[in-house]
């Protein structure tokens, strides 16, 4: 498990990214998968979910993980959520890609390989987001999103947020065609920061994040990046353009220790 600076500042809270090490996988899901809609088998999903479980320092009594699909809808899971049968909660995390949360005890993440996973916490107000950040979430800035809705529910503003940016594709390893690049353009992305021309254009998404939460106002000092491609690193964590879309994911949680 990679565990975050963040951690040793705030002991009333714990973040973290799995790896692909400790679990029951076998195979594309070798061995540490806890995400159920990449074509695993549940029964080791479950089982892995476990393991983590076990070795988080302080047990939730609940995992959150949305069913992505590169969107900005963002879930705000509180006791109405939680009261919610089974059937109606899955119902609620479908189609998500940012969890926001001010519940205690419980963890909230998001599934990646090769995206960015981002995790916040605004240390006034106590309050936790796990963000699914692609490149079309990126585009899109599902980061200012949430931190909207952080601020609409929660009264969070970014000089007291502080984030996290995990593991994912490097600049050197995401190569894109020219009509992603397009995209980062139209948005109004600094290109001349985010991208570079080699045979075809590259796109650093850590940046284009974390330029994303500089300017909504986040001081850089509380912007932890993680700085590991997934791609270059697929033997320690999941990565979709080594292995394939029906493969493993990395899970980055978050969560307000009880």
């Amino acid at each position: 498990m990679l565990v975050y600076g963040l951690n040793k500042s705030y002991t009333d809270i714990f973040c973290f990214s799995t790896t692909r090490h400790g679990g029951c996988g076998t195979e594309l899901y070798s061995s540490f998968n806890c995400t159920h809609y990449c074509g695993d088998s549940m029964e080791n999903v479950l089982k892995n979910r476990e393991i983590l479980l076990e070795s988080l320092p302080c047990r939730p009594y609940e995992i959150i993980v949305p069913r992505q699909i590169h969107g900005t809808d963002i879930l705000s899971v509180d006791e109405e959520f939680l009261s919610c049968n089974e059937e109606t909660r899955n119902e609620y995390l479908e189609g998500v890609d940012a969890v926001v949360t001010a519940c205690r005890g419980l963890c909230i993440c998001v599934s990646t390989a090769d995206c960015i996973p981002i995790l916040l916490y605004d240390s006034r107000n106590r309050c936790i987001a796990a963000i699914h950040a692609g490149w079309r979430g990126t585009v899109e800035r599902i980061v200012e999103k949430v931190i909207k809705k952080m601020n609409d529910l929660y009264g969070t503003l970014p000089q007291d947020i502080h984030a996290v940016i995990g593991p994912g594709i490097s600049l050197l390893s995401f190569e894109v065609g020219d009509e992603v690049y397009d995209a980062f353009f139209k948005a109004g992305f600094d290109m001349d920061i985010i991208a570079r021309r080699y045979d075809k254009w590259h796109i650093n998404l850590w940046e284009a994040n974390r330029l994303q939460l500089k300017m909504l106002g986040v001081l850089d000092s509380n912007i932890e990046v993680c700085g590991i491609c997934t791609y270059t690193n697929h033997e320690d964590f999941f990565s979709a353009r080594r292995l394939g879309i029906k493969s493993g994911r990395i899970l980055s949680g978050i969560m307000l220790n009880l």
